[in-house]
């Protein structure tokens, strides 16, 4: 395989090879090459780097670590001037030449790996569905002086009286307004599709496009479901692209959960199921099309979710989305159809298709991670027979306070999510995939993020309390 990477790199006159790794917040990091370094050693012996400039992993005193690409990823950058080509890598230890305990990727790949040896099936199927917002403008600040953050649009509905020096042209989607108006009310209709050429050309299949239920902007790009690894891979691709156009054309993208007050959230709803010999089995007669094993799957989902959002909402502001009484997927129960749990099973005419729909996650997650732990909480389900009981079928977002009381919901701040992932670990802990290192290293790593926001007075204290 390195043998064709090197033909491409010689075929396009590659100037520069990008290696490329994930940490563990999730966010891509990178060093380039000279496409003249780029040879046989380098896919045997990989690259050197400190480990130690990575937050959350090595300390200075053991910082040697070893990028090792994998071929098969290698892809052209569009977005460069010269032209490079990206190889992403998996993290190794120096010693061993083994996958790094935190490497995400790697944590990942030790995921799949455990999936065949259990023999319920040997292939994990992830399906997200990534929503973003497509900023103007963007300010923040945080000083001992004061804190504040502004954002700006040209698309939101509060620039309805904004003066512009060529006229202001009033067509916008209102709050909660954005679900599915044509142009010009959808302004960014060719914004996305510039986008979705950009992420084809890097070798995702696109689905759809099209404006989310949010003014200012927000947006969703569907792209096509893959294998854990590979779709985690993906979705960083997927980040890179959005960013990197919306950039190109003199705007800011986020994949932010909360952005802005009042208005919808970003989700990444991950669609998931589970193959063995080229079968889908999770399809079955048992509920809207589903198998036992896929019930069971489920059951695991909504056990150990609460130590699942320690991953899949991975930051203080995901817990401003998922907020009881709001149209949030806060209660742990699963539907066939209904938007309003937390878990959902999509209709879909063919049988080959079944798959369940885990709607509390965001793209805050660090999506090795998310994916993986997912997979191993719904194995832990189908292992030990955990049945999800009786769907609900009714509005969640609507019922009683005796109703709602009896239903378990999500976590309600990253703090007592990373609580719940240190007190439920054993689920991730089976096989090696994730080890105590692992966990208790992001814990401590998220912690950091928490304590940070503890210390630091917000706006709205003011108005609570001031005049006390």
């Amino acid at each position: 395989m390195s043998a064709k990477v090197l033909k491409l790199i010689e075929d396009e006159d590659v100037k520069f090879v990008d290696l490329r790794f994930t940490d563990s917040r999730g966010k891509e990091q990178h060093v380039s090459l000279p496409a003249s370094k780029a040879n046989e050693s380098l896919f045997q012996d990989g690259k050197m780097f400190d480990g130690s400039s990575i937050a959350g992993w090595k300390g200075i005193e053991a910082s040697d670590m070893v990028l090792m690409p994998e071929p098969d990823t290698a892809v052209m950058d569009p977005f460069t001037d010269e032209k490079t080509l990206i190889i992403r890598c998996d993290i190794l230890e120096p010693a061993t030449m083994q996958g790094y305990e935190r490497d995400p990727r790697s944590v990942a790949k030790r995921a799949e790996a455990y999936l065949k040896s259990t023999g319920i099936a040997d292939t994990a199927f992830f399906g997200p569905e990534p929503e973003f917002f497509v900023l103007d403008d963007v300010r923040w600040g945080a000083s001992i002086s004061g804190a504040f953050y502004k954002i700006d649009s040209e698309e939101a509905v509060w620039n309805s009286e904004r003066v512009f020096e060529d006229g202001n042209m009033g067509h916008r989607p209102s709050v909660k307004g954005g679900y599915f108006p044509v142009p010009p009310v959808d302004s960014l209709h060719d914004l996305r599709s510039a986008m979705c050429l950009a992420m084809e050309e890097m070798g995702l299949t696109v689905e759809v496009h099209h404006h989310e239920v949010a003014t200012a902007g927000q947006c969703e790009i569907g792209t096509e479901f893959s294998t854990l690894v590979k779709r985690a891979d993906m979705n960083q691709i997927l980040k890179y692209c959005v960013q990197n156009v919306a950039h190109s054309y003199g705007k800011t993208a986020t994949f932010m959960p909360k952005p802005l007050v009042g208005d919808n959230g970003n989700g990444m709803h991950v669609h998931q199921s589970l193959g063995k010999d080229g079968k889908n089995i999770f399809s079955g007669d048992k509920y809207a099309g589903l198998s036992e094993t896929a019930l069971y799957y489920i059951g695991g989902i909504i056990k150990h979710a609460r130590a699942l959002n320690a991953f899949t909402n991975a930051s203080t502001n995901s817990y401003k989305r998922l907020v009881p009484g709001f149209e949030a997927p806060v209660m742990l129960a699963y539907s066939a159809k209904n938007r309003s749990a937390s878990v959902r099973i999509p209709h879909d005419a063919n049988p080959k298709a079944a798959r369940i729909e885990v709607r509390f996650p965001d793209s805050t997650g660090n999506p090795y991670l998310s994916f993986a732990a997912m997979m191993m909480a719904g194995l832990d389900g189908i292992q030990n027979k955990i049945h999800p009981g009786e769907p609900m079928d009714k509005d969640l977002y609507d019922l009683p306070p005796e109703e709602e009381k009896a239903i378990p919901q999500v976590c309600y701040a990253l703090d007592q999510a990373l609580d719940a992932l240190d007190k439920d670990r054993e689920f991730l802990t089976a096989g090696g995939v994730f080890t105590d290192d692992v966990i208790d290293g992001y814990i401590k790593l998220k912690m950091d993020e928490v304590t940070r926001l503890r210390m630091t007075t917000h706006p709205v204290e003011f108005d609570l309390y001031y005049s006390l």
